[in-house]
């Protein structure tokens, strides 16, 4: 029922007023909107952009699970004896014979352990050990009965980071490639590093580009060296055309539509790391939409619009 005023003709609280316990705020509806936006963004600054709430019920889905499943954590248990078991045997082995093969190999895309020097002792040991250790932990934050799929992945991602911080290459203390450059240089890459480091807090405090950002490379001089000519543009896109560099030339031409959170040239970094050249040069005529970067005037905007102005709008 619409309440048409907070008091009564006496002057009094009306019934609707009295009945809901419903009390006119002197801050409005705008100003407790405006806080929470302004807390929200403060604390997405300081966490990249991840709730801390999603993270903490994330953690608690799992937690929770985990706790009712006694057969995964028997078999969590069983794992981490076997891999002690493994490491034990590896470190007499290789203290016999520093040929012995390892007890576990990193990932293919994993090559922070490649060096020669990471096989001799003490950090073939070392590596071995952090490698079983984060091998345990993905074995425990997965495949647990009951846990939200989305929530199984942000715990394993997260505590694969975690992980990845203590890794023993991320230590002067533990990673010889560091303590040969150290004692090479007399440690001035130490010095080096934490003069970049101390560079990038000051920066990040004052809210400028840190080094090694994107927006620091030069688009076609650094990144998006690939010749083209920008044929069409609305309010949402730029549509780039490159020529095939071929004499033969495919019919049917080639639309990239890259992820609107990305720039059009994560595709195109360099001559030799470039899906826009490799196509161009087996004679494929190819049509690549540069996302405008969003403002406050595109708050609104859905996917819909997306579709329409985007991808529609190039073909």
């Amino acid at each position: 029922m619409p309440i048409r005023s907070w008091l009564g003709p006496s002057g009094q609280k009306s019934s609707a007023h009295r009945a809901y316990g419903i009390e006119r705020s002197f801050l409005g509806n705008h100003i407790p909107e405006t806080i929470n936006r302004m807390v929200s963004a403060n604390l997405a600054r300081g966490t990249g952009g991840l709730s801390p709430t999603v993270l903490a019920m994330a953690y608690l889905d799992w937690l929770m699970h985990l706790g009712l499943s006694p057969g995964k954590q028997a078999l969590l248990n069983e794992k981490a004896i076997r891999k002690m078991v493994r490491l034990a045997l590896y470190a007499f082995k290789s203290s016999q014979n520093p040929e012995t093969p390892p007890s576990i190999e990193p990932l293919p895309q994993d090559h922070r352990f490649d060096g020669e020097s990471w096989r001799q002792w003490p950090y073939n040991l070392i590596s071995q050990s952090f490698l079983l250790t984060q091998q345990w932990w993905h074995n425990a934050t997965t495949h647990i009965r009951g846990v939200n799929k989305q929530n199984e992945a942000i715990v394993s991602f997260v505590t694969r980071q975690i992980l990845d911080m203590f890794s023993p290459s991320n230590s002067p203390l533990t990673n010889p490639e560091i303590l040969k450059a150290t004692a090479e240089e007399g440690g001035q890459n130490l010095v080096r590093g934490w003069k970049n480091f101390m560079d990038d807090m000051e920066k990040a405090v004052a809210g400028k580009q840190l080094s090694g950002e994107p927006e620091q490379f030069v688009v076609g001089h650094d990144v998006g060296v690939t010749p083209g000519k920008i044929i069409f543009r609305n309010r949402l896109i730029e549509l780039i055309q490159y020529q095939p560099a071929t004499a033969q030339v495919y019919a049917e031409p080639v639309l990239v539509v890259p992820a609107w959170i990305m720039k059009y040239y994560i595709l195109d970094l360099s001559p030799h790391n470039s899906m826009v050249k490799y196509l161009v040069e087996k004679g494929h005529t190819v049509f690549m939409i540069s996302w405008k970067n969003p403002t406050a005037e595109d708050r609104d905007l859905g996917m819909d619009d997306y579709r329409e102005h985007g991808v529609m709008a190039a073909l």
